[in-house]
């Protein structure tokens, strides 16, 4: 098996990262370090290690559906010391990897999971998976600038793809819009909106795919049914249970 491909089925980190990981010389095979891409292993014999750290292997797969409180980083590690996500999650030993990112500021749904192939896809572009927030915003956006919104906006990173926008409400001049996006640039729905002259006062992600925060409070998380991991695997075009 391939080095990039046994980290990411041991649930290391998606087979991207992995292998920027690899580049990085943070891995060694039997006590050497790798830097080049396709190094096969034969799992259960060669010793593989992250950052020092032994990588004992695929095992099993884990997925978690955390509702983020506000306050929170979903990075494994934080140089500022601010509490993360996963400390949240108490009663699971696997080291799980949050499935993109929300930023410290915002609160809502993220996955965790050691699956790093389902990872990689769930968050590649190319898969289009829909994430709808909720965004408290100054002002009340006119019809031209939903329009906007909704055909794409010009970002220092290029125009953003087409979204979903609705206003849901308005209060004492305040607007809650409702955005689905199939993206997933970094702080992607606060750059939109301060573009078009509407900052985020407050920001929610409350659906990933087809999964909601039903029944859960901030800081509270579920593992997932096999029925909806099932259903993650067919939006990527993975089989379940992988091969």
């Amino acid at each position: 098996m391939r080095l990039q491909k046994y980290l990411a089925r041991a649930g290391v980190a998606s087979r991207r990262h992995a292998e920027e990981m690899i580049r990085a010389g943070r891995v060694r095979v039997n006590g050497q370090i790798v830097t080049a891409m396709g190094l096969r292993i034969e799992p259960g014999r060669d010793e593989v290690t992250v950052d020092g750290r032994p990588v004992t292997g695929p095992g099993e797969k884990v997925y978690v559906l955390l509702y983020k409180p506000p306050g929170y980083v979903t990075t494994v590690s934080d140089p500022q010391g601010r509490p993360k996500v996963i400390d949240l999650v108490k009663d699971i030993t696997a080291r799980l990897y949050p499935v993109g990112r929300l930023d410290y500021a915002t609160e809502g749904l993220l996955l965790l999971t050691n699956d790093g192939e389902l990872t990689l896809r769930l968050t590649h572009p190319r898969y289009r998976i829909p994430k709808t927030y909720l965004a408290l915003v100054k002002g009340v956006p006119d019809a031209n600038t939903i329009t906007h919104l909704r055909r794409g906006v010009k970002l220092e990173d290029g125009l953003t793809a087409p979204a979903g926008v609705r206003i849901r409400r308005v209060n004492q001049g305040n607007a809650l819009l409702e955005l689905t996006l199939r993206e997933g640039r970094k702080r992607e729905v606060r750059r939109m909106l301060a573009t078009v002259g509407h900052p985020v006062i407050w920001l929610k992600r409350i659906k990933f795919a087809f999964l909601t925060l039903e029944g859960l409070k901030p800081g509270e998380y579920r593992r997932l049914t096999p029925a909806e991991v099932a259903r993650l695997y067919r939006l990527v075009g993975l089989d379940f249970p992988p091969r």
